[in-house]
């Protein structure tokens, strides 16, 4: 993929401040594309990423929105649309990620996850597919989990809330062409959690196919394949080694 393939793009990246996000929106700020970092609480992290991508000679901007509330979560893509201009791409990055099982599992914990996890990237995909034409290619990347292939029983109501958003990815797909492209991309072993270290990934690799953990770059290549590939939609990229293929085994 050449360096300019996102030249006249702007890119839209929630959560874009830091971890996986952080390598998405350097990704497509190298690519050509004008970024701009949506972050909820990490304003320092979220302006180093802007000031890396502006060295390079990209440009890039902020914005703060707290998606947990669906006010400020259905205003975010009009605010960036007027104050900024229009968006190209939207990748829905931003989630929260607690631990639980079922049988401690409350209504509150699936709200909030589902909140931010599913809800909060539906209003954004829907407020775009109402702004967007089929003159132009416009589309959506969904940040999903490659646990949704089998389960995830540490983490019942993230899980529930992804296995959502996976489904809405889908359904956008069809319901919003052909103006917009939604598609997925599904990370498996690419980072630690924020309470665990190195150590933690490489206790994983042993069960997938490809013996080895990936890396957020990993991540942030499927991402930029999606955004280009404007013949592609309602598809979900597994990038995790192959962890999906053992789901249940």
């Amino acid at each position: 993929m050449n360096a300019t393939s996102m030249e006249g793009k702007r890119a839209l990246v929630t959560g874009g401040a830091r971890r996986i996000g952080r390598a998405i929106a350097l990704g497509l700020g190298r690519a050509g594309a004008e970024v701009v970092i949506h972050y909820r609480s990490s304003v320092a992290a979220a302006e180093d990423v802007a000031q890396e991508l502006r060295a390079g000679g990209g440009t890039s901007t902020l914005m703060q929105a707290d998606l947990s509330e669906a006010a400020q979560a259905e205003a975010l893509l009009p605010r960036v649309w007027d104050e900024i201009g229009p968006v190209d791409v939207l990748v829905n990055n931003a989630s929260i990620f607690p631990p639980g099982r079922l049988e401690e599992m409350t209504l509150d914990d699936v709200t909030t996850n589902v909140r931010v996890n599913a809800w909060a990237p539906f209003t954004l995909i829907r407020e775009m597919a109402r702004r967007s034409t089929p003159d132009r290619d416009r589309c959506v990347v969904n940040l999903l989990d490659a646990r949704i292939a089998g389960g995830d029983p540490h983490h019942a109501a993230y899980h529930l809330s992804k296995l959502m958003l996976a489904e809405l990815t889908r359904m956008a797909a069809v319901e919003f062409a052909p103006n917009l492209r939604v598609n997925g991309v599904a990370p498996g072993p690419v980072i630690p959690p924020e309470d665990k270290d190195e150590h933690y990934l490489e206790g994983l690799i042993a069960a997938l196919p490809l013996n080895r953990h990936g890396s957020p770059d990993d991540i942030a290549n499927a991402v930029l394949y999606l955004a280009t590939a404007s013949f592609v939609t309602g598809q979900t990229v597994f990038v995790d080694g192959g962890q999906h293929l053992r789901a249940g085994r």
